[in-house]
């Protein structure tokens, strides 16, 4: 039975999302969207520093927590910036979003983190998203299958909540330490570009400037592929030769369909 009664539990939801290409996004929507409260408040934390307006998490809210894996690691500067939020004891769903490979250590990485916040992680979920470097590994996911799970994913959340059936410590899977993180491809410019500086103002690291978008700071960049997915030219790629590299290691690991997880 699903019950969704959760008005005396929470003012609203905070949707806190990592969010490069905007798969992370995709799913946690669904998931807010299948907890069943109206009043969400977005705050994306890939974006340049000076766009991330400061945001307080009050004891009664639930917080849902979005990140994508990179290398089976949650990226460095989500870790920083999640960290910074802190939860005052609020409720807490974490989610680590993969391009269908593996997720490794990040959910257990996810989850470590809220925790050190001050949030109280309640559930878990494992998702997959388009691959963000091979587009055609999860190729179009979250689908309507996903969707529909991850609806379903937040039903089962509201019940936990409503109902309190909330373990002190909840176990999900990875290894601590935590893998070694590795580097990613660098993206660049091609002829195509027209230095719209559409890039240079999503970089949320700053690594590309407005006087040369066609440049990359290698020693910046954290491989997120925002610029990528931004651009309004398709100017922007990692390289044909980089590309089929990539794709070619994945290839085995990805070839079959992974299904989303929820751990409660």
């Amino acid at each position: 039975i699903y019950i969704n009664n959760l008005d005396h539990l929470l003012m609203k939801i905070k949707q806190i999302t990592f969010s490069p290409t905007g798969g992370t996004k995709r799913v946690t929507e669904a998931v807010c969207k299948g907890i069943g409260v109206d009043d969400i408040e977005h705050i994306e934390l890939c974006v340049p520093e000076l766009k991330i307006a400061s945001s307080t998490i009050e004891p009664d809210d639930i917080a849902v927590i979005a990140a994508p894996v990179f290398g089976g690691r949650i990226p460095a500067l989500a870790v920083n910036r999640i960290g910074k939020i802190k939860g005052n004891g609020a409720k807490c769903v974490v989610i680590a979003v993969y391009g269908n490979r593996a997720y490794d250590d990040a959910l257990l990485e996810l989850r470590d983190i809220a925790n050190n916040a001050g949030y109280c992680v309640v559930t878990a979920i494992a998702a997959v998203a388009e691959h963000s470097i091979v587009r055609d590994y999860g190729a179009g996911r979250p689908d309507a299958e996903d969707n529909a799970q991850l609806m379903s994913f937040g039903k089962k959340i509201a019940e936990t909540i409503t109902l309190n059936h909330i373990k002190p410590k909840l176990t999900v899977p990875g290894n601590f330490p935590y893998k070694e993180p590795i580097g990613g491809p660098v993206p660049t410019s091609g002829k195509m570009c027209n230095n719209c500086g559409a890039c240079a103002k999503a970089c949320p690291v700053c690594a590309i400037t407005f006087d040369d978008t066609q440049k990359t700071d290698k020693a910046k960049c954290i491989s997120c592929m925002k610029c990528i997915s931004v651009c309004p030219n398709s100017a922007r790629k990692i390289g044909t030769v980089m590309h089929l590299a990539i794709k070619t290691m994945l290839k085995k690991s990805c070839k079959e369909r992974k299904a989303n997880e929820l751990y409660i």
